[in-house]
């Protein structure tokens, strides 16, 4: 989980990018594309020895703290007041909430490729809170959102969803409060996005911090030295890649190309997970997955994309003669 879906008609034109070189665009969609889609297994093999919420609390805690030093290097103003309070609530909910109940659902048995495919659920989510908001909701997003539910009750035939209940309780519970954080961005006041990034994190870490330090059981007398190296590895790896690294790639894309290709991971960090909790984490799927993901990822694209590609549908083409013929089109043969 990485970033707000958009709802309603997207920004599909392209920033002004004369000046930027192509390998540029396709180096930081990569990373985007590939990084994310491979935490969720990094996530596994960091809390094989270290207690997960604990784990995650540090994580965001050291990425918050480094994200508001690189944000202020670079001239971008404090929060004020009334910003700290929105950044505490949407890190709250997203950084500490959110992926608390990402690694708890794993720690209970939910594989890692099915965690981040469970995930995808988010905008679902998202929709409805902007509806009961008082917003306007597109009909391609309610077509979405029949077809994403449908696709996630699929997904709960899985196999791991039946041998752990709380395990997908927490999975299914992670990307509503990732909604949640999503949606208070949209309404409370924030500083300037790296500074915004780094305050949600920092409060998220110091949450979870204080969260795992009170309830998780051997939080608190954490050996150190019985800490596997492949777990240190693994942290770092979701601090400096999946975090650092990869969310100033995305806040670059957006700056510099449209919403929608940034927001593009969505679909391809799903694949990414599945193929890595298969083949490295030796992860087994009974098969509703393949059922399920192809609906939910066509939910995601209506609710993501529906204006744009009806729009694009209705430029392509028209009709002709009583059929539908690719815009542009004479209608007769060559001669």
């Amino acid at each position: 989980m990485a970033g707000n879906y958009p709802i309603g008609p997207l920004i599909m034109q392209t920033f002004s990018t004369a000046a930027v070189p192509r390998w540029r665009f396709v180096g930081a969609l990569a990373i985007v594309y590939v990084v994310w889609g491979t935490t969720y297994y990094a996530l596994g093999v960091a809390m094989r020895t270290l207690p997960p919420v604990l784990m995650n609390g540090v994580r965001f805690l050291v990425a918050g703290a480094v994200m508001l030093m690189w944000a202020q290097w670079r001239g971008q103003a404090w929060p004020t007041r009334r910003e700290w309070w929105g950044c505490a609530l949407i890190g709250t909910l997203m950084a500490f909430a959110a992926m608390a109940l990402v690694v708890l659902a794993q720690r209970l048995g939910i594989g890692s490729g099915l965690m981040a495919t469970v995930v995808t659920t988010m905008p679902m989510w998202l929709a409805l809170w902007t509806r009961l908001g008082g917003e306007r909701v597109p009909a391609t997003s309610w077509a979405g959102l029949v077809l994403g539910a449908a696709g996630a009750a699929l997904l709960a035939l899985e196999g791991d969803f039946g041998a752990t209940p709380l395990g997908a309780l927490c999975a299914f519970a992670a990307p509503l409060c990732w909604s949640l954080g999503s949606y208070a961005s949209r309404r409370v006041a924030l500083p300037a996005p790296a500074m915004a990034a780094g305050a949600q994190w920092l409060i998220g870490g110091a949450v979870g911090l204080a969260v795992a330090w009170s309830v998780e059981p051997g939080a608190r007398t954490v050996d150190v030295s019985a800490v596997s190296a492949a777990s240190w590895w693994a942290w770092g790896y979701l601090v400096v890649m999946g975090t650092l690294v990869t969310l100033n790639c995305y806040l670059w894309l957006l700056q510099h190309t449209s919403v929608a290709l940034a927001g593009s991971y969505s679909f391809v960090n799903p694949l990414v997970a599945l193929a890595v909790g298969v083949g490295l984490g030796g992860e087994r799927l009974t098969g509703w997955v393949f059922v399920a993901m192809p609906l939910i990822l066509a939910g995601l694209a209506l609710i993501a994309y529906g204006p744009a590609l009806l729009a694009w549908g209705r430029r392509g083409w028209l009709p002709v003669r009583g059929r539908l013929q690719p815009a542009g089109a004479s209608g007769s043969s060559a001669p």
